[in-house]
């Protein structure tokens, strides 16, 4: 041991831990508050509501930001059935589901409802999906139909929705 020099006063470790553990503290408390900053309006928005399983081929965003609930946010009516078109996808393979759902909907004053096959047959539950501006009437879809799951629509392009501003995909529940 002649390369060993001993020290003549013995090294502070309890401080040295102190004051690393103060600094990682430091930092975890900086960055939980720019999580909480960055996620706060995200988790104020999101619905809670959220589909099954998005489309195939749809890509998987941010839940939407809905606005505060304020009373001019409900200034609007809601806009009648029968200014409201449908799109129904069978997504369950029970034949003529889809144009037995469209038929309910237009006995119920829809003014389109129109009963296609979604790409798979494998959705385990049934959901409403509506476009921008359109989640009051999907809530109200939703209860016409008894289908507890609505959601923003995600993953359909503008000419897949064939003019329908609101998208029912029939699950096996």
């Amino acid at each position: 041991m002649e390369h060993v020099q001993q020290l003549d006063r013995p090294f502070p470790w309890r401080a040295a831990a102190l004051v690393a553990g103060a600094l990682a503290l430091a930092e975890l408390v900086a960055l939980l508050a720019l999580a909480g900053v960055r996620l706060a309006p995200d988790l104020r928005g999101a619905d809670a509501a959220s589909p099954a399983r998005a489309l195939p081929g749809a890509t998987h965003r941010a839940p939407a930001r809905t606005p505060a609930r304020t009373p001019a946010a409900h200034a609007r009516p809601l806009r009648p059935r029968s200014r409201v078109s449908v799109l129904i996808l069978n997504g369950n393979g029970v034949t003529h589901a889809a144009g037995d759902a469209a038929a309910r909907l237009l006995a119920r004053g829809y003014r389109r409802a129109l009963p296609e096959d979604a790409p798979s047959h494998d959705y385990a539950r049934s959901l409403v999906l509506f476009a921008p501006g359109w989640q009051r009437e999907g809530r109200r879809l939703g209860r016409d139909l008894g289908i507890r799951a609505v959601a923003p629509l995600d993953g359909m392009k503008p000419s897949q929705l064939r003019d329908s501003q609101l998208v029912v995909i029939l699950g096996g529940s």
